[in-house]
């Protein structure tokens, strides 16, 4: 009998290190490109039959041993497992919606706080490596959510679920690689959505509040300074959250820097990488070096493996260990911009669409799309 499974029992299954084979029947390139860790890939079409050296690859009915099954959206799988079952395999699940569905897979990590009143929560967005945060005040019962996806229940049910209410809602910037989930968020809980004040610059066509340079958010207590840190866009804001934690949004990650040119062009590039590298250098550098930095992003491969932990695990490092341990911290000016201009990764796939519909610019035409526009990790480090 095939069964069917959720993508949050896949990573349960993943992360347990259960006995199974996990096939992945989509078209080479769409394999090659983005898929789970440990994945054979058999491309099957929805009219295919198995050949033999399908079956090959697959293993003996009698030795593969459990067998999980993902494609694009859960149809193609579907065919195939019910191929399997007809030949013999009698252990055969399929991943429900497919490596769509994976990509809305969320780990919830708890941040230990020198504060007792100091509550910082990360959602880790395990496909693409996106990283969001509740911030709150334990005491008060307040909260700010920093950088949400457009999955928006997962941040409210994490809110709900520490005791707190939302009563405004941040973006660092605006987000080339995902669509954002800020304005929904805000508008579905009927609060203030915050970008930077340079966010005009960008053609932003919808109502938010700015934020300047220096200015101070009080969430029940819990102080969060604005710190402008141009470099990946211009209007980059990051967030020290009561002196004890830094969201630095795609400014600085733990493995890496924010690249540059996904907004200002090749051609443009090394002007995005003096600023950022004044950023780090003059604003993020001069912080405490105890200072705990929680980036936006954790930098995922093809293959889903992490560049730094694990999904579950928190992604932070303190700004001391970066400044000693992090290379690029280290450069001169120069030498900083040349590295960031002549090795820029692949840029993120429709990174130009996903930016129109962050500004408002365009619309999204359905849920669909926004899949679409988002499948495959992240591409926002140096």
């Amino acid at each position: 009998m095939v069964r069917q499974i959720t993508a949050d029992r896949l990573a349960d299954m993943i992360d347990g290190d259960e006995s199974f084979t996990l096939i992945d029947t989509r078209p080479e390139d769409s394999f090659e490109g983005w898929h789970i860790r440990g994945a054979k890939n058999v491309p099957f079409g929805p009219n295919d039959d198995l050949t033999e050296q399908q079956r090959n690859r697959i293993g003996n009915s009698d030795d593969a041993g459990s067998i999980v099954a993902i494609c694009g959206k859960g149809l193609t799988s579907t065919s195939f497992s019910f191929e399997l079952e007809t030949i013999g395999y009698d252990d055969v699940s399929v991943v429900k919606g497919g490596m769509e569905d994976w990509s809305t897979v969320y780990e919830v990590v708890p941040i230990d706080t020198e504060s007792e009143q100091l509550v910082i929560v990360q959602l880790q967005r395990r496909a693409k490596g996106c990283l969001g945060y509740v911030v709150g005040s334990s005491a008060s019962r307040s909260a700010a959510v920093v950088d949400p996806t457009r999955q928006t229940d997962r941040f409210k049910v994490v809110a709900e679920e520490a005791g707190l209410t939302i009563e405004r809602v941040l973006d660092t910037h605006v987000h080339a690689d995902h669509v954002s989930g800020g304005r929904t968020l805000a508008d579905e809980l009927g609060v203030s959505y915050h970008l930077g004040e340079r966010a005009s610059e960008r053609d932003v066509e919808y109502d938010y509040e700015p934020l300047a340079d220096g200015e101070t958010i009080d969430v029940g207590g819990v102080e969060i300074e604005v710190l402008h840190t141009p470099g990946h866009t211009t209007e980059m804001l990051n967030y020290l959250v009561d002196g004890e934690a830094v969201l630095t949004g795609d400014t600085l990650f733990v493995e890496s820097v924010g690249r540059t040119e996904l907004q200002f062009g090749d051609e443009d590039a090394a002007d995005g990488a003096e600023l950022l590298y004044d950023s780090l250098q003059e604003t993020l550098l001069e912080l405490p070096e105890d200072t705990r930095v929680l980036p936006g992003h954790v930098s995922v491969s093809a293959d889903g493996v992490y560049e730094v932990g694990s999904p579950g695990d928190l992604i932070e490092a303190r700004l001391g260990t970066l400044r000693d341990e992090l290379e690029l911290l280290g450069l001169e000016k120069e030498e900083f911009v040349s590295r960031l201009v002549d090795n820029t990764p692949e840029k993120p796939a429709n990174y130009e669409r996903v930016i129109e519909i962050n500004t408002g610019q365009s619309t999204l035409e359905d849920e669909h799309e926004a899949t679409e526009l988002e499948m495959g990790p992240n591409n926002c480090a140096a």
